[in-house]
């Protein structure tokens, strides 16, 4: 009896490795067999995963588009802030920069807008009789900083719309992903046969796809936020301190006219 049962042990420890072997070849087989495709993971998902999946497609695309916009408005204000210090500084004369400014037939803006509504409240007030040089600086520099908020407002123009499809669009994947894992474990629930990886990994898949979609939209998103956001106070900053050395330059003019 000893013996028939070291045999029977025998015959199931040589069997174990041939067993494995054939589990290993059919995990492979249906490896090779199996296809991954996003397109069919989108058709095939659930309703409200679906429309929140066009939902994030949307504002991916309404995210590139501000994205395209905002970096080609903001590099030509950065330019535009370049050239225009250039000539400022060059020792040209205030008239014939004020000049230059109104008699092209364009639209200015940036630090040429500053400059050009303070010197022309400024040409304005002195005008008149009686107003000392105080006077003229602060008009001077009321319309310098009306301009310059108003030149800063446009820049920040769909900055807020960015920040947030940046920060809700995780939070709209996972809404997805929520609702993908509550269909497919609801549409497990009727079923009485044994269920498996194969029956459960179609709604998983589409459940963390949703949660995948929101990610790529928020990261270009946020980081273009990020960038836009300190290209628009770097401008903000050149045009305050603009701003301030211009009313420098206006102040020694109005004290020349006064002696």
């Amino acid at each position: 009896m000893t013996s028939s049962l070291i045999a029977l042990l025998a015959t199931t420890v040589e069997a174990l490795p041939e067993e494995a072997a054939s589990v290993a070849t059919q995990a492979a087989a249906a490896a090779a067999t199996g296809e991954f495709s996003l397109l069919d993971l989108v058709l095939k998902a659930s309703i409200p995963v679906q429309f929140i999946m066009a939902l994030l497609v949307l504002a991916s695309i309404t995210s590139w588009i501000i994205i395209f916009r905002k970096w080609k408005v903001i590099r030509r204000a950065k330019n535009e802030a370049d050239h225009f210090e250039e000539r400022f500084w060059s020792g040209a004369e205030l008239s014939k920069l004020y000049a230059g400014t109104t008699e092209r037939n364009r639209g200015i803006g940036g630090l040429e807008a500053i400059f050009e509504a303070g010197f022309r409240e400024f040409n304005r007030i002195r005008q008149r009789r009686g107003v000392d040089a105080r006077a003229q600086l602060e008009g001077a520099q009321r319309a310098m900083r009306a301009t310059g908020s108003r030149e800063l407002d446009g820049l920040e123009h769909n900055l807020e719309l960015l920040a947030n499809i940046g920060s809700t669009s995780p939070y709209i994947g996972l809404v997805g992903t929520v609702f993908g894992i509550m269909v497919t474990m609801h549409s497990l629930i009727s079923t009485t046969k044994q269920v498996g990886i194969a029956d459960v990994a179609p709604g998983i898949s589409e459940a963390l796809l949703a949660t995948a979609m929101g990610l790529f939209v928020a990261i270009p998103a946020v980081w273009a936020y990020n960038r836009f956001a300190t290209g628009v106070e770097r401008l903000s900053v050149r045009y305050d301190a603009f701003s301030e050395e211009f009313s420098s330059i206006l102040q020694r003019q109005a004290h020349l006219d006064e002696a």
